[in-house]
Order: structure tokens, then sequence, then C-alpha cells
């Protein structure tokens, strides 16, 4: 089953990876379907499903500081040429990301665990123990057709799990699009800012 399993060591020229991980121990193992009764995409399923309705387990992704580090770092992996940053949502106690490696993946991908990690664990005062579960889901993207259905699979998973009324109103994704008010008021305080900081000049 791909969430059980390590990236594989043949990657595809040219083409986007599908990946998904979560939290340690956010998917108790007593309670995963067993990998002989479903393919792997119904598993994929099945543990989306329960990720986006669990109401214990760690949520650690649905704190501000912590949510903004995993997409801050996304953002800059694509920024150092290690891939090409596609659609991508930070659920709670999830990642979902649309890639398109520029490199190993198993390299970047562990070096943007690896730091998420580390600083997220800071942030909570935690030390020595793991935040993010070893395995990922990954799922490379046969063509033009399967990209877009999985793209609007990940930016529609906030709203599938009852977070927002609208896909664009979701912080912590792709899809996120500041709202007219927002904007408005946003340029507001710029301006009083502005302002205030002539007067005190």
């Amino acid at each position: 089953m791909e969430s059980q399993r390590r990236l594989p060591h043949i990657y595809p020229e040219n083409r986007w990876l599908f990946v998904t991980w979560h939290l340690h121990g956010s998917l108790p193992t007593a309670r995963f379907a067993p990998p002989k009764k479903c393919t792997s995409g119904e598993a994929f399923v099945w543990m989306d499903r329960y990720l986006d309705e669990a109401r214990m387990g760690p949520m650690y992704l649905a704190q501000e500081e912590i949510a903004r580090l995993v997409m801050d770092s996304l953002r800059k992996g694509a920024e150092l040429g290690h891939y090409q940053l596609g659609p991508f949502a930070i659920m709670a106690n999830h990642v979902h990301v649309l890639l398109l490696p520029l490199g190993a993946p198993s390299r970047f991908l562990k070096s943007l665990k690896g730091v998420t990690a580390r600083e997220a664990n800071t942030l909570l005062q935690r030390t020595g123990e793991p935040f993010w579960r070893r395995e990922s889901y990954d799922h490379w993207v046969r063509n033009d057709e399967e990209w877009n259905r999985i793209a609007r699979y990940i930016e529609r998973n906030p709203l599938k799990a009852g977070l927002v009324d609208r896909i664009e109103d979701y912080r912590w994704s792709s899809a996120y699009r500041p709202s007219v008010h927002t904007s408005v008021n946003a340029a507001r305080t710029s301006a009083c800012a502005t302002a205030t900081t002539r007067i005190l000049a």
C-alpha cells in the first residue's frame, strides 16, 4: 500500500508527483484499513477521510504559526529549485501537494519534513518527539486530466472537511484569495500606517 512505503527510487522525468503526509500519531495503526481488502487508491481515500473527520489526535497544523511555517517551507523549496510547486492544502493534521520534481523526491521531501519538524517542535516546546509520520503517500500523475482532477481534490479538501464555505477562503491553500473586503481593509491599514509614519517623521 502506497501510504506505508517509501518513495520509489525510479523517478519518471517531467512527471508531476502527488504527495500526502501527516502528523505522527494522527492515524492510529489499529484503525487503519487492512491493505489486503482495498487498493492503494481506496486506502488513500479512507485515510484522507479519516484525517479530515478526526476530532482526536495531534492537530498542530491548525495553529497559525505552524501552518505558516509549512507553507513558507513549501514555497522556499520551489525558490531553491527543488521542484515546481503546484496546488497544495495544509490541513489540521496532514498536507496535500502537487510537485514537479527537479531533483530526487526522497531527498527534498526528507529535507522539507526534517526542517519543518524541527522548527515546529521548537514552537511547540517539544524535544525528542517525532512530528511527522515517516512514510508518505505518493502517486505519479499520468496525464493532464488526472492532474486537474487531483488539483481540484487538493484545493477542495478544506471545503469537503467543513472548514470553509468557499475554497478561496482557506488561508493555507494555493486556492486562497483574500476577499475584496479584506483587501480594502488591508489597503486602508497600509495607507494609515504610511500617513502616520509621515506625520511622526
